[in-house]
């Protein structure tokens, strides 16, 4: 008698939900700038913790609400080649998938009013703007994924301002090595979706340019990640443990690789993965890098 694959259980479905290969997106940002806020003088441990909890919050809330939306314009087809998705699947109910997306956000934005109350009214505008931002994602009248706009929004600069009240020129150059990785982690979800996307009108910058220019997209944001250690160690006065991420070199050519040899789509998947793991140690070795190679005064 032949044997069917047993269900994922309800855990395991939230969990797939939430999307926690794409945590480093928030993670790694609110890391770096904490370290270069320690860097300049300013520890808080609380707020820091705070900050970091808000950020996976709003994360997962924007994983649960692009679930939600891509059900209801029907996106998530059964041609599609990526991770299940428990709404289009039928195994999560849209609407109490709704019910998630808003109970995560309200989460986010009252935990977050602890950092409004700390850093005052511009927190509560970057805080709303993230929100709105995970919503705009894939919902609302003009949805950032569907029209070449969701590989733009990420920060350090916020963590750091929250901890410091300052802004700074070496933390803005830390944050575009964040903000290039986690755009690589949309380039990949948008280079393995491309074809289904095109079918329901989702307009990616895969739909619009081709995987041709996503791939060149990637190339190009590795690179960007790249240059950071070198303008600290060059311009910053930072010693040689600045370049401590380019240990984990070898783990970002292999997903470079992936990108463009493995036409096979359903190859994405491990390439998503191993993008988001580069992220991950790329990111916590450059606050390694950071700390151990600060400047001596």
């Amino acid at each position: 008698m032949q044997q069917t694959s047993p269900s994922p259980t309800t855990s395991a479905l939230w969990l797939e939900a939430a999307r926690l290969r794409t945590l480093p997106a928030a993670v790694i940002p609110v890391t770096t700038g904490i370290t270069l806020a320690a860097i300049h003088g300013s520890t808080d441990l609380f707020i820091a913790s705070v900050t970091l909890i808000t950020a996976v919050l709003i994360q997962i809330g924007t994983n649960f609400a692009n679930e939600y939306y891509d059900y209801l314009k029907g996106a998530d087809t059964a041609d599609r080649v990526g991770f299940l998705r428990a709404t289009s699947a039928g195994l999560i109910a849209p609407q109490t998938m709704k019910r998630a997306t808003i109970g995560t956000m309200a989460a986010a934005f009252l935990i977050g009013l602890i950092l409004v109350w700390h850093g005052g009214w511009v927190i509560l505008a970057i805080g709303i703007l993230s929100l709105l931002f995970g919503y705009a994602y894939t919902g609302g009248p003009y949805p950032l994924a569907y029209n070449g706009l969701g590989d733009l929004f990420v920060a350090v600069n916020g963590t750091y301002f929250l901890l410091t009240d300052a802004v700074s020129y070496p933390v803005f150059i830390a944050s575009l090595s964040c903000g290039a990785l986690a755009t690589n982690i949309l380039v990949v979800n948008n280079l393995r979706d491309s074809e289904t996307d095109r079918k329901v009108g989702k307009r990616t910058l895969g739909v619009m340019f081709g995987d041709g220019f996503l791939r060149l997209e990637y190339t190009v944001l590795l690179f960007v990640a790249c240059a950071v250690p070198p303008h600290f160690y060059a311009q910053e006065g930072y010693s040689a443990a600045v370049f401590m991420p380019f240990l984990s070199l070898p783990l970002g050519l292999i997903a470079l690789r992936s990108v463009w040899f493995d036409h096979d789509k359903r190859m994405l998947n491990a390439t998503l993965i191993k993008t988001a793991a580069f992220m991950t140690v790329y990111g916590f070795l450059l606050c390694f890098g950071l700390w151990f190679g600060q400047p001596q005064v």
